[in-house]
Order: structure tokens, then C-alpha cells, then sequence
């Protein structure tokens, strides 16, 4: 059989159905790679998942490797391949899935390159993530309106490329004047060269005049069922939000505010009927609610800031918004996180109701997706990454859950995104997760994850028309979210240490000393 030279890679055998047949071939094809089948006047495109190498005469039942020599010296290398082809679709008809199965014998084609780069390309709204890992001529758009508007995961084990990944698709997006909002965990993105006037890095600063009485609780770290505490301080939170209207002396400082209404309360408790168990135990009470609101002030007061403008107001239309929470603990950043997420959900719905708030659609891209909303937890923010999940679409609000532990993310925040970008992931228990998360993701794409290469990518969702196999591009502006290169950091550092000894040793000689 010449199938080489006319550009057939092998045959269908067995029985074959509508979702996939297997073949034989006497050449090796790649995993990922596009083939078509011609048959009952369809031209059907297919993608092979599987292979394996065999011998009719080298087999299981054989256990001597002198027989297995002898047979290699008469037959030489004459192996089979069997594979799998998942149907994705008729060609000609908007890759529809064909009614009817492939006849056995049915010749399997390499995929024409033309036809590939035509199913790949967007148009106008198409943004450019790399090229296929087996035909790399051929670009692959994703269409950014399906991507934004049905959400996405970016999932890989740690130095897969998420970071590169991540910045491919931002820059895609600000070709295009999208808006991002990236809530960087450790200070990844704050350097990273999107463009110059593309960057606008956001603290984390929260107005406590936005915040609700829940948010702001949790900061207190007063319990759910402390219920006289809470009484004190909801009544303490309050007052102070009047003598803030009033212009208290307090009046650049929520917290302090709250805590002068306290002591007051506590001198007053002190003042009257000393001894009587309820004054007693409303002291203890409020006393708790000020040892608590303190500890807040220590350990948060930073972030809250009455001089801080409205989450709205910082982000920047056609821009990477950055919100640097590198130097923000995980508890501060479930608080910061939720109430940004909060605002811009309650902003765009006002927008489009009213014509005030947040004008124009926005894409929230959440590192370490699994520490705000982690599997087996309950968080501020994954009660609203899961709303925004739900109800984003139908206001323009896209969310991307980046993460290096999907097992370790919440399943139902997960499934909720259309879209996927699966870099190499080992761990099985992240492949299982990941797996019951996504329709399309079958066996064996599974089975690919670990021998992908970095930068290398499983793509699959609505916005892109098949599954796909794609070599990332390589982000061309500076990110600072790789592993340092340790040698030379230790490197460094003893140069460092010795430069400091000998500018210490020519002071010393100076002064007349000896060293």
C-alpha cells in the first residue's frame, strides 16, 4: 500500500461510531495531529488522540529476549501503529457532527493545512494564543467574545507557563482596548511591559464607606455566633458612619472612630453599678469587641483608607488594571478581593439599568483562583466568583480563574467556566478534577497532559469551533512571575558580601587599623 506517498496515513478498522474510529497505519502520525475522512460524499475532520506501536509477531506471550532478537533479525522493524480519531465535525457543513459512522477501510488523510487555517481564524474578534503543535504553520485564533463572555480557566502545574499564558491573552485583549482587572497575588504582573500608558496598577485600598457590615465583620475577626459582640460593634460601625457625615475630629479614620465609641461605651460600663453581673458581662463584651477592632487596625489598617476613591473610579477603560495584593495577606485579600468583585457585578448592572456606574465590559483575571475559592473552604469571594460565574455574562463581566492546584479549586466555580487552557498537569488527582469539571475533555486528552512541553496547551471551549493542541506564543514584554535563577542569585550575593569586606578593610587601613 503506497498511503504515504498520497498523503493517506492509514485505514479505519473494527467497528467505527459517530464520535470515533480507530485505524491502522504503517507510519507514525502525531498525537493532536488534524486528519480527514472522505466518505459518503462528507469531507470529516478528526483529530487523532491515541496511538500505540505493536508487533504481530513480538507479543505479550513471548518471555525470551533471544526469541525476540531472532524474530527482529528475520522480520526487521516491521511494527504496526493502531489509533484513535475523535470526529469533530463535516468540513463542509459548519463542522456538524455526520449522522452517519465511517465504513471500515476508509482512508484517513492528513488534514489540509488551508482548511485548518480557516477553521482557526477569528476575523476581527479573534485573538492570536500561538500555533498547533503538529502543523505549526497554522496560527490558532480564539474568539474573545466567547471567551470573555462563558469565562475561562488557565490550569498547569508550577513553570507549565501560566504567567506567559496569561500575558498572551492580555495583550491579545489590549490590542483590542479590552479592559482587564487582574488581581495579582504575589506581585507577578506589576512589571510586566503590556505598553507603554497600558498599565495601570491599582494598591489595595478600600474605602470603609463602600464597605458593607459583613466585609467589614469579617476584618474584625468577630465570630458568627458572638452575638453581643456583634451587637456592640454593628451599633459601634454605625455611630461612627455619623460622626463621619459630621465631620468628627476622627474623621480621617474609620477604625478609630469605631474604637472612641467603644472606650466611651466601656467608660460608662465602668461608671455605673460596678459589681452587677450583666455590667460585668457587657464589659467583657465590649471590652472583646475593642481588643478585636484593634487588632484589626494593626494588622489592616493599611488597607482601609477613608481617603481611598471607589473601586470603579480606578479601573481604566483599554487597560491592564493590576491589583497588587503581593503585600496583602490571604485573609485581607478574600476581603479586598470580594468587595471588588462585589462592586463591579452591582456597577455593571447599574450601568446598563440606569446609564451610571461601570461603562464598559470588563474581564477579571484571578490569580491562585484556589485560595480565593478553594474546594472544600467557604470564602468571601467564592460566593462572589461563583455569582459572577453564573450572572457575568448577561453584563459583560468575564472572569479567568487561573491556577497551579485545580484540585485544590472549587468545582462548581470551575465548571461554571466555558472555556479552558490545560498546560502540562502530572498529579492525577488535578487531571480527575479538571476532567469532571469539562464535557470535552475526554480519556485521552487526559492521557496527553503530562508529556506536554512547556508552553504547550490543550485548548478547548466556545471559543475555539475544536479541540486543539497549541504551542502558546512566547509573550514578547518582560514578566517577572518565573523561578529566579538561583545559582546566580547565590552568586550575586557573595560578590555582594565580598565587595562589602574589602570597602570595610580599605576604611579600617584608612583610619590607620589594622585589619
Amino acid at each position: 500500500m503506497n498511503d504515504d506517498t498520497d498523503g493517506v496515513i492509514g485505514r479505519c478498522i473494527g467497528e467505527t461510531s459517530l464520535v470515533d474510529v480507530s485505524f491502522i497505519s504503517k507510519e507514525m502520525p502525531k498525537v493532536g495531529e488534524y486528519v480527514s475522512l472522505e466518505y459518503d460524499g462528507k469531507n470529516v475532520l478528526g483529530m487523532i488522540e491515541a496511538l500505540v506501536r505493536g508487533s504481530v509477531s513480538i507479543n505479550n506471550e513471548i518471555y525470551d529476549p533471544k526469541t525476540i532478537e531472532k524474530i527482529r533479525m528475520i522480520e526487521g522493524d516491521d511494527h504496526y501503529i493502531r489509533g484513535k480519531v475523535r470526529i469533530l465535525g463535516d468540513i463542509d457543513n459548519d463542522l456538524r457532527i455526520p449522522r452517519t459512522p465511517a465504513p471500515p477501510g476508509t482512508e484517513i488523510k492528513a488534514a489540509d493545512s488551508a482548511v485548518l487555517s480557516e477553521i482557526f481564524q477569528v476575523g476581527n474578534y479573534g485573538l492570536k494564543l500561538g500555533n498547533l503543535i503538529t502543523q505549526d504553520q497554522v496560527s490558532v485564533e480564539i474568539d474573545i467574545n466567547k471567551m470573555v463572555s462563558r469565562h475561562l480557566a488557565v490550569l498547569a502545574m508550577t513553570g507549565a507557563g501560566k504567567s506567559n499564558t496569561v500575558s498572551v491573552l492580555v495583550d491579545g485583549l489590549l490590542k483590542v482596548n479590552g479592559s482587564v482587572l487582574i488581581f495579582d497575588m504575589h506581585s507577578e504582573y506589576v512589571n510586566t511591559e503590556f505598553g507603554e500608558g497600558r498599565v495601570n496598577i491599582i494598591k489595595p485600598l478600600i474605602n470603609p464607606i463602600y464597605m458593607s457590615f459583613g466585609e467589614i465583620k469579617k476584618l474584625s475577626n468577630i465570630p458568627s455566633n458572638a452575638y453581643v459582640q456583634e451587637r456592640y460593634f454593628r451599633k459601634a460601625y454605625r455611630l461612627a458612619q455619623k460622626d463621619l457625615s459630621k465631620g468628627s475630629v476622627y474623621g480621617k479614620d474609620f477604625i478609630g472612630l469605631i474604637i472612641n465609641r467603644l472606650e466611651s461605651w466601656l467608660l460608662e460600663e465602668s461608671d455605673e453599678s460596678e459589681g452587677k453581673s450583666s455590667n460585668a458581662s457587657d464589659r467583657k463584651s465590649i471590652t472583646d469587641v475593642l481588643n478585636k477592632v484593634e487588632h484589626m487596625q494593626d494588622k489592616y489598617g493599611n488597607i482601609l483608607s477613608l481617603e481611598a476613591s471607589d473601586v470603579i473610579d480606578n479601573l481604566k477603560v483599554g487597560k491592564a488594571n493590576i491589583l497588587d495584593l503581593g503585600s496583602v495577606d490571604e485573609f485581607a485579600s478574600d476581603v479586598v478581593v470580594s468587595h471588588i468583585l462585589r462592586t463591579v457585578l452591582k456597577s455593571r448592572k447599574e450601568f446598563l439599568r440606569t446609564g451610571t456606574g461601570l461603562g464598559f465590559p470588563i474581564f477579571l483575571i484571578l490569580e491562585e483562583a484556589h485560595i480565593l475559592a478553594p474546594q472544600n473552604r467557604t470564602t468571601e469571594s467564592k460566593l462572589w466568583i461563583s455569582r459572577i460565574a453564573r450572572e457575568g455574562r448577561k453584563f459583560s463581566v468575564g472572569l479567568c480563574m487561573v491556577s497551579q492546584s485545580p484540585k485544590s479549586l472549587d468545582s462548581d466555580a470551575l465548571s461554571q467556566a466555558n472555556n479552558m487552557i490545560i498546560l502540562r498537569l502530572v498529579e492525577p488527582t488535578d487531571q480527575n478534577h479538571v476532567q469532571r469539571a469539562s464535557e470535552n475533555l475526554s480519556d485521552d486528552l487526559i492521557a496527553q497532559l503530562p508529556s506536554l512541553n512547556i508552553g504547550e496547551a490543550i485548548v478547548l471551549g466556545l471559543m475555539t469551533k475544536i479541540p486543539t493542541l497549541v504551542k502558546i506564543d512566547e509573550f514578547k514584554g518582560k514578566i517577572t512571575g518565573g523561578d529566579l535563577n538561583i545559582v546566580e542569585e547565590w552568586s550575586k550575593s557573595a560578590k555582594k558580601e565580598k565587595k562589602t569586606l574589602k570597602q570595610q578593610k580599605q576604611e579600617y587601613e584608612e583610619l590607620g587599623g589594622d585589619y
